[in-house]
């Protein structure tokens, strides 16, 4: 896997992003939105965790679906995922469109949108999410777009899982290197412009655990300009090793403050498999703390859900595409963590 997170990250939000966006729907408020089926999704208490739930999430669809059907069960498991703050993954072809609702419904909610910028050029070294913006021109009018979206409203942006990483392991060619860095920066320049926005720059995980070596790297990308970085995006290692990490390489660039994804890591990661694979919807895994702002660590800024659990990481185990909902699953890591 490279050494990172590994693949298959991307979430979907064709389905999400089309019902917020394109149906009128807007974002509930503390009384959580109700829809036919009777399911119930709202925010959580704004000094705990100040990020929009989105009421239209593949999680809370899935919950109305098992309401519907009498699964009373199974939708009070999948609630626990819905119920949280999670990335909205913006997708290259809605990108202003998306960010612009995603925004405009979480300030309805009077919360803060959390988004994720994942379509670097030869993004994830070709594997289950490989792909990305065409060329840099590309990746700059994308860029462009998102933040012509989020405006002046509050929102914190993930920037580009692995992209850094992705260079210092070998996986992106060395000639790709130059343009990647620039890419970044500007990125970064781009979003810290807004009246609203926080950006912290992706920065691998404690699994590869090589601060020395990514700290250079992270600093020619940009991330002393950011308000700090992020780890553990989509992987599973737990927080205490992730903080440890986190705050091995903040020593390192600036004593930045970071976010840790707490999505998947409540069992810690999987050993059992392949270790290329081990990343890759492995089983026994389990939610991991609750997204919050109050971390108890002043360089800790967040626990987020950057990662939206029951999302595929890509086909293997007999998973579903990237980013794809997978109730199965979803289900498997809500019933660990009970």
């Amino acid at each position: 896997m490279y050494g990172s997170r590994g693949a298959g990250v991307r979430a979907s939000v064709a389905v999400a992003g089309a019902v917020l966006l394109f149906a009128g729907c807007s974002a509930s408020g503390d009384d959580g939105d109700k829809d036919k089926s009777g399911a119930k999704v709202g925010q959580q208490p704004k000094d705990k965790d100040p990020f929009w739930v989105n009421p239209k999430g593949n999680a809370a669809e899935q919950v109305a679906t098992y309401v519907k059907d009498g699964k009373d069960k199974n939708a009070e498991l999948i609630s626990t995922i819905a119920e949280q703050p999670t990335g909205q993954w913006l997708s290259p072809e809605n990108a202003e469109q998306e960010a612009r609702g995603f925004t405009e419904a979480a300030a309805k909610a009077d919360r803060d949108a959390l988004l994720v910028v994942y379509n670097i050029p030869h993004r994830d070294c070709g594997q289950f999410s490989g792909g990305g913006a065409a060329d840099g021109n590309a990746y700059r009018g994308f860029i462009d777009q998102v933040a012509k979206g989020i405006g002046d409203r509050a929102a914190t942006v993930i920037l580009e899982p692995d992209a850094v990483l992705h260079m210092v392991d070998g996986c992106t060619p060395q000639e790709f290197h130059e343009e990647r860095y620039d890419l970044l920066r500007g990125a970064v320049e781009k979003f810290k412009s807004l009246k609203n926005t926080k950006v912290y720059l992706d920065a691998g995980n404690a699994g590869w655990g090589k601060p020395d070596d990514i700290a250079g790297p992270l600093k020619q990308a940009g991330a002393e300009n950011a308000e700090g970085f992020a780890v553990n995006v989509s992987n599973f290692y737990k927080t205490a090793d992730s903080t440890k990490y986190g705050k091995e390489l903040s020593a390192k660039v600036g004593n930045k403050p970071f976010v840790i994804d707490t999505s998947r890591n409540g069992n810690g990661p999987y050993t059992g498999g392949e270790p290329d694979q081990n990343w890759c919807n492995p089983p026994g895994r389990a939610l991991g703390e609750s997204p919050t702002t109050d971390t108890g660590d002043d360089l800790v800024d967040a626990y987020l859900w950057v990662k939206r659990p029951g999302e595929s990481d890509g086909t293997c185990k007999d998973g579903p595409k990237a980013g794809e909902w997978w109730p199965e699953y979803a289900l498997k890591l809500a019933k660990a963590s009970k």
